[in-house]
């Protein structure tokens, strides 16, 4: 911070104090381990888990105060959620497209971050595929919008004094809310769409996960400051 105050000192010469609240934005991608947890799919005798994958890209916002602040995440996010039937090993995919919006707090210091908060997705499209009959199906009603919590921690690779930066680091998230509708996905045996009952002994509801690896490249965008004689603010772009 004191590298952003002394440059925007020099470079503008208005005598003006800094009040420590600056603005980035960035360039983001993340990939990694993905899959969607249901109980009833794991307590099935025909069903077993495969690890899938998800990978998302879109950019953020930031609004910091020294070394806090708070980031906003716009990505866009394909997810597969595999399953393997027991005693043929043949696999079935459900892939999930959505719109993930993040609200993160994050605190950087000594070239390192933590980052947590909530994200909100958006279903998109949905599709399922039985690579045994080569059947694709349309299972966007059997999913619907949900939130997750997010925990992310990392280092800067690149800089990280404001103006420019890039930082490298692991994000795990774990869904609260059921990214399932439940009366499309009970009729359909969503999420994995099988001929047998998976929800005999009653619904349970499907919670996304992800573990992965997220890079990020932040330009600084400008710097709120207030002059010490008592004039009003002025936002000065970097």
């Amino acid at each position: 911070m004191k590298i952003i105050q002394l440059l925007l000192l020099s470079l503008f010469s208005l005598g003006m104090t800094a009040q420590g609240v600056w603005f980035d934005t960035g360039l983001k991608v993340q990939y990694g381990a993905a899959g969607l947890i249901n109980s009833a799919v794991s307590d099935s005798p025909d069903w077993n888990y495969d690890v899938g994958s998800a990978l998302s890209f879109g950019g953020k916002l930031g609004i910091n105060i020294e070394s806090n602040g708070f980031t906003i995440d716009v990505m866009r996010m394909s997810t597969t959620s595999k399953f393997e039937r027991s005693g043929d090993a043949s696999n079935v995919e459900t892939t999930i497209s959505a719109l993930d919006l993040y609200l993160l707090y994050r605190s950087s210091r000594y070239r390192g971050y933590i980052e947590i908060g909530p994200k909100l997705s958006f279903v998109n499209s949905a599709t399922n595929n039985d690579f045994t009959t080569g059947a694709e199906i349309d299972a966007t009603e059997s999913f619907q919008n949900g939130y997750s919590a997010v925990l992310g921690f990392g280092t800067y690779v690149i800089g990280n004094d404001g103006r420019f930066s890039g930082i490298f680091g692991l994000r795990i998230e774990y869904g609260f809310s059921d990214f399932q509708n439940e009366t499309n996905a009970t009729a359909s045996n969503a999420p994995v769409f099988s001929g047998s009952n998976v929800y005999g002994d009653g619904y349970q509801k499907g919670a996304p996960v992800f573990a992965g690896l997220v890079f990020e490249l932040n330009w600084g965008i400008g710097y709120y400051g207030k002059a010490s004689c008592g004039q009003r603010g002025k936002f000065i772009f970097l």
